[in-house]
């Protein structure tokens, strides 16, 4: 496969073929949105077992062959995610969502004023306790290759084995 980063087709065909790497993904519904030619976005979830969900939003760079911005989730829905109450992806990973328990997320909003954060600028953690507050160095989160592999390894390894 060529670098997902390198088209918005070859990144469309990455994102679409995750669940047939990965059999840990139950569902997805992770969509590649086009913003022009050399632009686009990538959003939705990636539901897991124990209704754990990745909510995923990518805004891609293919001129530069980067992701521009990006917001990922790890959250707990706290009703099965087959159920039909279940809502819609877009109401779901909404930030305050009342039917789901974050675990953490990662973002990459700059906080300069925290010498700690300044190993993996901007990439960060936000973790438990106070998880709006407390965040951790995220090496492995880049702009210039796919994240969404690390990503879904790290719920494999660590939530759902926990």
């Amino acid at each position: 496969m060529s670098d997902p980063l390198s088209s918005p087709e070859a990144y469309e065909m990455f994102a679409y073929a995750l669940p047939d790497r990965y059999s840990s993904i139950q569902r997805s519904t992770l969509v590649y949105i086009a913003l022009g030619n050399r632009f686009g976005r990538l959003e939705g979830a990636v539901h897991f077992a124990s209704n754990i969900v990745l909510c995923v939003l990518e805004i891609l760079n293919f001129e530069l062959q980067s992701i521009a911005s990006y917001g990922y989730e790890v959250s707990q829905s706290t009703i099965d995610t087959d159920s039909d109450d279940f809502p819609l992806t877009s109401e779901f990973c909404k930030a305050n969502h009342p039917l789901k328990n974050k675990l953490y997320w990662y973002d990459s909003f700059p906080h300069p004023h925290i010498p700690a954060l300044a190993s993996t600028h901007p990439h960060h953690k936000h973790i438990p306790p106070d998880i709006k507050h407390n965040r951790i160095p995220a090496p492995d989160i880049s702009f210039t290759r796919p994240n969404l592999p690390f990503l879904i390894r790290e719920v494999e390894a660590v939530v759902l084995s926990a």
